[in-house]
């Protein structure tokens, strides 16, 4: 699922400085000279988080092809695809393709701004059920990379051959489809976040952190009080074959009570696909954290290659510059104005926002863009 997005534009004009550093370089050609010119340092280009995972995630592709042509791995990436959703390609492999692979791994890793420690990332799986029965019968699969909008997907053969796929026609051939753990890196991402947002000056809880005990509460009512999702959808937009489950996130936005904002960042691992209605019952705002008795919320999808160090870095750029005037001010624009124009493709991709959730809602909400809504209800957090 990959629900369909447009930006909306905002008006802030300071947000062409905040996202100056976030440009690549551009490397100048040298005069030619008569003599033989000095050596010239040549300005390192800064690639996008998109180019480099899609080029990881190509290079796993087309190492995993190629080991195709041992049959005791063909049998078992065969056995293993057809008995799990995702499999962690890393480390099913060994040899060569596992140095190889683990390469892969760290490069994507470090394209979203994660730590070694977040583990292997590449998953592989079955581009689609209706391919089962091929793959069953010894039909030769293809291999491919994810990709991250709706044109022509590249597979490959074992023989390093290349084949050119239609995104919206599911293939008759078995195509196994190298992709990351969307789950495991959203999770590992959104801690990112948090802790760098803090480090710039937003104030940012933790993902899914509601603690009574530390949280600012009256004397009389030892909790907080909590606005809680019992339900939420997203619309239904025929999504290609090649992509795999949607990974939900949702950046809450308000000032605090020290009149700065703040955003606290929401993890959604349930909404997978679109046309669904979950019941997650989970917690959205936690109003102990805020100073007006209003938030916003932002939805977003992570499409593989958001790099979540330099996402902070632009939100932050930006909320810094707005003020408490007194008065709620809504701040979606703000956000969505803050990321960079070239993220504004498949990466990271705008679901829907929701402005002034109070407090007191208690009832079906529907976003701006009408692609979501959620029921929300007020839900008070006992203290133990």
């Amino acid at each position: 699922m990959r629900p369909r997005h447009l930006r909306r534009r905002g008006a802030l004009a300071v947000a062409a400085t905040a996202l100056a550093v976030l440009c690549a370089g551009q490397t100048l050609a040298a005069p030619q000279a008569v003599a033989a010119p000095a050596p010239a340092a040549t300005p390192q280009v800064r690639t996008s988080p998109a180019s480099e995972v899609q080029a990881a995630e190509d290079t796993a592709a087309r190492a995993i092809a190629a080991a195709l042509t041992d049959p005791a791995w063909r049998a078992r990436v065969r056995q293993a695809a057809l008995t799990s959703h995702e499999v962690a390609v890393t480390a099913l492999a060994d040899g060569a393709l596992r140095t190889t692979l683990a390469s892969a791994d760290r490069r994507i890793a470090a394209a979203k701004g994660l730590g070694p420690g977040v583990g292997p990332l590449l998953r592989l799986r079955l581009g689609d059920p209706s391919m089962r029965g091929a793959l069953t019968a010894g039909t030769e699969p293809w291999v491919a990379a994810a990709t991250s909008d709706d044109g022509p997907v590249t597979a490959y053969d074992s023989e390093g051959r290349t084949h050119t796929l239609d995104a919206r026609e599911t293939p008759a051939r078995p195509v196994y489809v190298v992709d990351l753990d969307g789950s495991r890196a959203l999770a590992a991402g959104l801690d990112v976040l948090h802790e760098e947002l803090a480090r710039r000056g937003v104030r940012s809880a933790a993902p899914a952190s509601v603690d009574p005990k530390r949280a600012r509460t009256s004397a009389a009512a030892a909790g907080v009080w909590t606005t809680r999702i019992s339900a939420v959808s997203l619309s239904d937009d025929e999504e290609p074959w090649i992509k795999g489950d949607a990974e939900i996130y949702t950046l809450v936005t308000g000032f605090g009570h020290d009149g700065k904002v703040r955003v606290d960042p929401v993890d959604m691992p349930y909404l997978d696909s679109d046309g669904t209605v979950y019941r997650p019952q989970q917690i959205l705002v936690n109003w102990s954290s805020y100073k007006y008795d209003l938030a916003d919320a932002v939805m977003m999808e992570d499409d593989g290659s958001t790099n979540y160090r330099d996402l902070a870095k632009a939100i932050a750029a930006i909320l810094l510059t707005v003020t408490d005037q007194g008065t709620y001010i809504p701040l979606v624009n703000a956000v969505l104005d803050a990321i960079p124009d070239d993220w504004w493709t498949d990466d990271p991709d705008y679901v829907d926002s929701w402005y002034t959730l109070a407090r007191t809602d208690n009832g079906t909400r529907h976003g701006a863009r009408d692609n979501g809504w959620m029921t929300l209800e007020p839900y008070f957090v006992q203290e133990l």
